[in-house]
Formats: structure tokens, C-alpha cells, sequence
């Protein structure tokens, strides 16, 4: 269900699109019900995901799990007072905000993301989640780039991916 596009966004990758996934009904059902049935016995209080793609799955996982949905975002995006993480890109830097009342000391929060490729978004997504005195019960992606070694970033947490490659 995953379309591999070659040469996106620049030559020598090999893009992995959800989209043909999303579109299939069951097969988008099928995704967040695995996700679901493997956390749902930890009384998530509160789904978070980076924006963009990481809305998509946490949403529908929050509704799910009869939680609340937090985004994540980049600078500048979110109306209210933000706490901001910053964190190190292959060459430069990059970083995240919520609201400052995002999360509260003691929730049990899932983090997902449709994609872990290095580990280096969720890694701060996980620091900012955490910033707040808040736990982290699980990280769950749709796919996992293995080859890039991300999981280690995530060695201390419950990590469920659908899909390696």
C-alpha cells in the first residue's frame, strides 16, 4: 500500500508516499487499528505528532483511543504563548513548538509520526513532550527507514512500526 517514488525530493532518495495508503479505507483502518490495539491498554491521555504528516495518524489515533490531540509545530505557526525545542539537522538546526499548555506534569502521551527515518524530530518531539513533566507511553510510526538507525535515538520506549525497509 506504500508507493515508492524515486529521485524525491532530490536525486538518490527513494520517497516512501502514504498517500495511495490513506486513500484505501481499509487499509488506513487496518494501520491505525494495529497502532491502537498495542496502546490501548496504557490509558493515553493525550496523542501528539509533528506536523505534517504525523497529524494524519495521531489524530485518528487519538480519536480512537478516546484521547486528546496535541501538535506539534514549526516555528511560528501556533497562536498562543509556545515552548520551543531546538534541535541539530544533518547540516544546521531546526525546531519545534506547542502551546505552553500542551501537555501537564503526570499525562501519559503516544508520540507519532508516519515516518522514523534518523530519529532526529521525534527525538525532540519526545525532549518537549517530556519538558513538561509529562510520559512518554509509546512512540508508533507507520514506516521505518531501519537502515538509518533511528530506533536507537528511541532505545528507552515502547517503538511499534508497521513497515521496514
Amino acid at each position: 500500500m506504500i508507493r515508492t517514488i524515486e529521485d524525491f525530493p532530490k536525486p538518490g532518495i527513494s520517497f516512501k508516499d502514504i498517500t495511495t495508503l490513506l486513500k484505501d479505507k481499509d487499509a488506513f483502518h487496518a494501520a491505525i487499528e494495529q497502532i491502537a490495539t498495542r496502546f490501548e491498554g496504557k490509558q493515553i491521555d493525550i496523542v501528539t505528532g509533528p506536523e505534517a504528516r504525523g497529524y494524519i495518524f495521531a489524530s485518528a489515533l487519538a480519536y480512537r483511543l478516546g484521547a486528546g490531540f496535541v501538535p506539534v509545530r514549526k516555528p511560528g505557526k501556533l497562536p498562543y504563548k509556545t515552548r520551543r525545542i531546538s534541535y541539530a539537522l544533518e547540516y544546521g538546526e531546526d525546531a519545534l513548538e506547542v502551546h505552553e499548555d500542551a501537555y501537564h506534569p503526570g499525562q501519559r502521551v503516544l508520540v507519532v509520526d508516519d515516518l522514523l527515518a534518523t530519529g532526529g524530530t521525534i527525538r525532540a518531539t519526545i525532549d518537549l513532550v517530556e519538558s513538561f513533566g509529562a510520559q512518554v507511553e509509546g512512540v508508533a510510526f507507520m514506516i521505518e527507514l531501519s537502515f538509518l538507525d533511528g530506533r536507537k535515538r528511541l532505545a528507552n520506549y515502547d517503538v511499534l512500526s508497521l513497515i521496514q525497509y
